[in-house]
C-alpha cells in the first residue's frame, strides 16, 4: 500500500489545479511528468504545448470537458489531455469544470494505454484515488467547492 496526499499547485478565479504526491517522494507526480520531458530535446516542445494548454484553461476557460478524453471506466473521472498530434499523454482526475488533479503520464506509443505498463499504472492509480475521493466526499471529509477542495490538505489516501 502507498500513501498519497493531494497538493494544490495553483488557483485562479476560473480553476484550481492540484496534483498527487506519494508519501516519501520528494517530487509530486506532476513534477515527475515535467522532469521526464523538460530535458528531452525531442519532447520538450510537446511538454511546453501541454503546459500552455493547462495555463490557458486556468486563466480563461476552466477545465471544460471538451478539452479532455475519458480514459478509465465510465464510473470514474480519469481523463487524458490528448493534444494531437502529440504522443505525450498526461493523465488527470477531472472533478469539475473548475478542479483538475494532474497525475503523471508518458509517451503513448501503443493503441491503448492498457498495452503500456507505465501508462496503465498511472491510470489505475488515479482510478483508485478517484474511488477514495468519492468516499471522502460522501462522508463529508472533503467538499468540492468552486475552485477548491475543502479539507483535502488534512487527508491521506491509502492506495
Amino acid at each position: 500500500m502507498a500513501t498519497v496526499i493531494i497538493e494544490e499547485i495553483t488557483k485562479t478565479e476560473k480553476a484550481g489545479l492540484f496534483t498527487i504526491c506519494f508519501e516519501g517522494d520528494a517530487a509530486t507526480e506532476f513534477e515527475k511528468f515535467m522532469n521526464k520531458f523538460k530535458e528531452d530535446a525531442e519532447r520538450k516542445d510537446d511538454l511546453s504545448i501541454i503546459l500552455t494548454a493547462i495555463n490557458k484553461m486556468l486563466t480563461a476557460s476552466g477545465f471544460l470537458e471538451r478539452y479532455f478524453r475519458y480514459e478509465g471506466k465510465m464510473s470514474d473521472r480519469v481523463v487524458a489531455l490528448p493534444i494531437e498530434p502529440l504522443k505525450i499523454r498526461l493523465y488527470c482526475l477531472r472533478l469539475s469544470d473548475s478542479i483538475l488533479i494532474v497525475g503523471n503520464g508518458g509517451i503513448k506509443d501503443t493503441k491503448t494505454y492498457q498495452e503500456n505498463d507505465e501508462l496503465n499504472g498511472y491510470v489505475i492509480t488515479l482510478q483508485q484515488l478517484d474511488n477514495l475521493l468519492k468516499q471522502a466526499e460522501k462522508s463529508g471529509k472533503i467538499t468540492i467547492e468552486k475552485t477548491d477542495i475543502s479539507g483535502i490538505n488534512t487527508q491521506k489516501f491509502e492506495l
